[in-house]
């Protein structure tokens, strides 16, 4: 049974109702963030409850010590984590001098949590009795200003219910934080100084090892029934803790309000000598603005962003809440501003897998980031791994690899391989070809060839080299081998000539020679820059055609499918409908042992090659494909669903397109996987958006021009969405009556609407 307690809303994410067993799995659920940092809900006030402390700075990390039993040869030395950092939103309350404690209170009524995602603030409510005679209702709002992605900011409201009370706020900042998922108990910070006087609070914190230092500040100002009053702070703090406190008095009916504003500033941006001149700073915008203004800037810049980003779906309230969670949960992990930034798994909800980048990135946030802002940001996320070029080629050569061959890593935050699972981290190697098909989704979407010589073309030689040297020629077959991989399906480890990876390897090898050719003739200065530098020769050249032109891809004749891997067949193939309910998820309830015998699949494999690649086969070896797999794979990583969404509404399985879209899209939501305490899944958020614009929207680029075959479920009575196609704006509303593409710029676009060419000018065509 999933969790459904999130009441279904168009706009918001709400809880209603005190439980406690779900308090971590909200703080999940409501965290916020900015781009540049975020936190989970955790309460404002002292919780002696079950919770999950986490506030994290984008591009701010430890690397870990690796833990593993057994050292290989080649082994990371360390997992990059994204740190759990600095609390800037504690304000104990105190009524009457007793501790205001959730876990603590007679009992608490009407208790309501609301994330609105449309203008971009999460809210709490609810009425605590303290004692017999104490009674207080709370009403705490904050947001993480998008203008202003330092700042943050709270306002937290008592209002006396029953009594007249004596309420004391304790705002502080702490810098004693630990990381749950600390490998050994390192402090993973060091405090360099404290700062406190009459309204300002200040903490310098620095990280051991990469010594990023980062400034934790925080201002307070007091309001009676909202009119500000002066108030006397009393001043504390300790070795980790600057803490000020304001008091005042309030008649039954009437409430006493603390607003913070607070937040961080790092190294990253400001000379770390200089990190308090540049909190005081923003202090100092924050009260000249006030609470009202930058509320108004933050719904704004929520307005901007939803303009371009929005999908609607009319008649199902459940699917439209959960494509705007995707929406919002992306654009709060990653804006695009900074290209030394990435995108984490679990953005700013949460610690598991280290917070780093992984091949998620490329296979399945460029193509959402390139449609619903611009050509820029996508380039960034190029340009990021173009950066760590070098470091990719170091991986390479720690596992044996020359001359400029390159590996990119399947975690990292600054371009070193930080996986420390030999079946993922040596094994797992088709990463590589998702660097190359986003270098390549990303000319065909944008059109802007000039990031291939500029960059591009370095990464795919490379690559390029790697696979040649990863190949294996069999003399036995007479054909090229890649032995010893685990493909996207992590459920089976160490297999030989994994179809999915093979068939990427060939296809990169064969991009970097087209290339090769198309910048020389093209752009020669870049061409003779690159072949310079990294001395490439014809006869090496010739060396990758024969392994791309002798690549080995297992098949069956019988059944008339390409195999996951060589020896699939040698497995029990019993398909999931056979599986017990208490036997899943396997991977909570199977050995390990056991999941890599059978024949299930976590996630699309073959099929995921089949997405990539859809104009290499045809409909009926998609359909015959799908049919094959689709009954095996249990769906247990979050990038799985929405690759068989977008497969099955091309074959017309419009239940199954359904289902699954529901699935991806309400991943979290509804804790398909039991594990949302642990952090959203927002690179996956991405395959959700692609579910319905390449989906249910039939979004293809073939020959420069924008192709929509589009598919109504059933369920829907209609839905729309927005893409930048080279910096034109194109608007394609769905509904049971037909398609209508509107043209927002100032060139003709040719589009094909379900078959249909068209010319579209600034103005609505019907198909």
């Amino acid at each position: 049974m999933n969790q459904e307690y999130i009441k279904p809303d168009a706009w918001s994410i709400i809880e209603e109702g005190w439980s406690p067993s779900m308090v971590k799995s909200s703080e999940s659920l409501f965290s916020i963030g900015n781009g540049a940092m975020g936190q989970r809900a955790n309460f404002e006030e002292q919780y002696s409850g079950d919770t999950f402390q986490g506030s994290y700075v984008a591009g701010v990390y430890y690397p870990d010590k690796t833990r593993v039993g057994w050292w290989k040869n080649g082994y990371p030395e360390y997992f990059a984590k994204v740190l759990n950092s600095p609390n800037f939103i504690g304000i104990d309350v105190f009524i009457d001098g007793l501790p205001l404690d959730l876990a603590q209170v007679q009992e608490v009524r009407e208790f309501r949590r609301e994330l609105n995602m449309k203008e971009g603030w999460y809210e709490r409510s609810f009425i605590a009795q303290i004692s017999d005679d104490k009674e207080i209702k709370v009403e705490s709002r904050r947001f993480l200003s998008l203008k202003h992605d330092e700042l943050g900011v709270i306002n937290y409201k008592v209002t006396a219910v029953k009594g007249n009370l004596s309420i004391t706020f304790q705002p502080y900042i702490d810098a004693g934080i630990t990381n749950e998922d600390s490998n050994w108990d390192d402090a993973f910070w060091a405090i360099e100084e404290l700062y406190s006087d009459q309204h300002q609070g200040m903490i310098r914190s620095r990280t051991n090892k990469t010594n990023f230092h980062v400034a934790t500040y925080m201002q307070s100002e007091l309001l009676k029934d909202e009119e500000h009053i002066q108030y006397a702070t009393h001043l504390d703090q300790n070795d980790t803790t600057v803490r000020h406190e304001a008091s005042g008095d309030i008649a039954q009916g009437e409430s006493l309000t603390l607003r913070k504003y607070a937040g961080y500033v790092s190294s990253l941006n400001h000379n770390k000598y200089e990190l308090f001149d540049a909190s005081k700073k923003i202090l100092a915008l924050a009260t000249e603005h006030g609470y009202e203004k930058l509320f108004n800037e933050q719904v704004e810049e929520w307005s901007n962003i939803w303009e371009m980003a929005d999908i609607t779906i009319d008649g199902d309230l459940k699917a439209q809440q959960g494509i705007r969670f995707n929406i919002f949960q992306l654009n709060q992990t990653y804006l695009g501003k900074d290209s030394r930034l990435n995108i984490g798994p679990k953005g700013f909800t949460g610690e598991k897998y280290g917070g780093s980048t992984y091949w998620d990135t490329e296979a399945y946030c460029i193509p959402f980031y390139m449609a619903t802002k611009d050509q820029q940001v996508a380039r960034n996320l190029l340009k990021y791994r173009y950066d760590q070029l070098d470091k990719a080629i170091e991986n390479a050569e720690k596992l044996g690899f020359t001359n400029g061959a390159a590996l990119y890593p399947m975690v990292t935050m600054n371009g070193e391989e930080s996986h420390n699972e030999w079946e993922i981290t040596f094994e797992e190697i088709h990463r590589n070809g998702a660097m190359v098909f986003a270098i390549y989704n990303y000319v065909r979407y944008t059109g802007d060839y000039s990031y291939v010589p500029e960059m591009g073309l370095e990464v795919m030689i490379a690559i390029a080299r790697f696979w040649h040297q990863r190949a294996t020629f069999s003399q036995k077959a007479g054909k090229f081998m890649i032995l010893g991989v685990t493909g996207p399906n992590e459920y089976e480890n160490n297999v030989n000539n994994n179809w999915y990876t093979n068939y990427i390897a060939k296809w990169c090898i064969d991009q970097a020679v087209e290339h090769l050719d198309k910048v020389k003739d093209g752009y020669p200065e870049d061409y003779d820059r690159i072949i310079s530098l990294t001395k490439l020769t014809g006869s090496e050249r010739a060396s990758w055609q024969e392994v791309s032109d002798g690549m080995y891809f297992p098949y069956d004749e019988e059944y008339g499918v390409y195999l996951q891997q060589d020896g699939f067949m040698d497995k029990e193939i019993i398909p999931v409908s056979k599986l017990h309910q208490s036997q899943r998820p396997i991977n909570q309830k199977w050995s390990w042992d056991r999941i890599l015998r059978s024949c299930y699949i976590k996630q699309a494999d073959v099929l995921q090659g089949f997405y990539f690649f859809e104009d290499h086969f045809s409909k009926a070896e998609l359909e015959k494909h799908f049919d094959f797999y689709e009954p095996l794979t249990v769906h247990e990583s979050s990038l799985s669903p929405c690759v068989h969404s977008i497969q099955a509404a091309k074959l017309d399985r419009m239940d199954q397109a359904y289902e699954f879209y529901l699935r991806t899209s309400r991943l979290d939501l509804d804790d398909y996987n039991k594990e949302v305490e642990e952090g959203c899944h927002i690179t996956s958020m991405a395959g959700t958006w692609m579910s319905i614009v390449e989906g249910f929207g039939g979004l293809q680029i073939k020959d420069d021009t924008p192709h929509f075959t589009t598919k109504l479920p059933k369920e829907w009575a209609g839905f729309s969405f927005k893409i930048n196609f080279r910096d034109q704006i194109l608007n394609v509303q769905v509904t049971q009556q037909g398609t209508q593409v509107q043209l927002k710029g100032d060139q003709p676009q040719d589009v094909v609407v379900n078959g249909k060419k068209i010319t579209l000018q600034p103005q609505v065509i019907t198909a």
